[in-house]
C-alpha cells in the first residue's frame, strides 16, 4: 500500500472514530484548537493529514496515533527458530533477519578438544550463561565463567569451546562478516 493510499484512508478513519465517540466537529474543534472547517476537510479527504493535526486529534480521542493512520499491527516478536547442530555444538538462532547483527544461544557439550584457531572479518561478543568456556585468542588462553563476557576482533586467530569439565551454555553475537566461513589461521607462536 502506497503512502497516498494510507493517507487517503485517514479521513474516513477520523470520521468513524469521532462518530463512535459521539463527538461533534465543534466539540472536537474546541478540544484540539483546530478549526471546524479544517477538521471537516480532513475527514472528507480534501486536506492531507499532518502530525500537527493528527497529534491533537489522537490526544482528544485518547487513542494511539497508529490507530488514526491505520498502522499495521506489530507481529509476534518471539523468535521461534529451530536449533542447528554443527560439530556437536547446538546453536539456537536469536535473530530472524539475515545480515546485520546475529545472535545465538549455544550449548557446547562436555568434551576435550585441541584448539584450532581461525580468523575471519568482523567482531564477536561472547557471554557465558552457565558452565565454563575456554577462549583461545591470539596468545591468550583464558577460561570464562558464568556471568563473564569477552569481545574481540575476529581477525585475531581465535577458538572457543568446552574446558572438558562439563557443558557450557553461552550467547554469541557477531556482525554479518562472522557468517562467512572461517579461514584457518596459525597462531604465530603457540606451544
Amino acid at each position: 500500500m502506497s503512502t497516498d493510499d494510507v493517507l487517503a484512508e485517514v479521513g474516513a478513519r477520523l470520521r468513524r472514530i469521532r462518530k463512535e465517540r459521539e463527538v461533534t466537529l465543534a466539540a472536537l474543534s474546541e478540544a484540539t484548537g483546530i478549526s471546524v472547517s479544517t477538521l471537516s476537510r480532513l475527514e472528507s479527504g480534501l486536506r492531507k493529514p499532518s502530525l500537527e493535526l493528527l497529534l491533537p486529534i489522537a490526544q482528544a480521542h485518547q487513542v494511539p496515533l497508529d490507530e488514526l493512520v491505520g498502522a499495521p499491527p506489530v507481529g509476534d516478536p518471539r523468535v521461534r527458530a529451530k536449533p542447528i547442530v554443527r560439530g556437536g555444538r547446538t546453536h539456537w538462532p536469536l535473530t530472524r533477519q539475515p545480515g546485520g547483527l546475529q545472535a545465538f544461544k549455544v550449548l557446547e557439550p562436555q568434551r576435550k578438544q585441541e584448539p584450532d584457531p581461525r580468523t575471519h572479518e568482523g567482531y564477536e561478543w561472547l557471554y557465558v550463561l552457565s558452565g565454563r568456556l575456554r577462549l583461545v585468542l591470539g596468545e591468550h588462553d583464558v577460561v570464562l565463567a558464568a556471568g563473564e563476557a569477552a569481545e574481540f576482533d575476529t581477525r585475531v586467530p581465535h577458538w572457543f569451546g568446552s574446558t572438558g569439565e562439563g557443558p557450557v551454555e553461552f550467547l554469541s553475537l557477531f556482525g554479518p562478516q562472522g557468517e562467512r566461513m572461517h579461514v584457518r589461521a596459525r597462531p604465530t607462536s603457540r606451544k
